[in-house]
């Protein structure tokens, strides 16, 4: 069995099964993926788009 350590101390188990579709999903590629069932937004939710802003985030000094 394969494993998956999300966070610190935190492990996760595979079986076979689910490693070997990981193994799929690696070689997949954008081209492979079926975007058909998605629908294509208007013009009007394309309108309410707005430029996502870059946050500096808090650097955690030791002190």
């Amino acid at each position: 069995m394969g494993s998956l350590i999300l966070r610190r101390g935190m492990k996760v188990e595979f079986t076979p099964e689910q490693l070997e579709e990981i193994k799929h999903w690696e070689q997949m590629t954008d081209d492979d993926i079926d975007y058909s069932d998605i629908p294509a937004l208007t013009d009007e939710e394309l309108a309410k788009f707005k430029p996502a802003r870059l946050r500096k985030q808090k650097q955690n000094i030791a002190s």
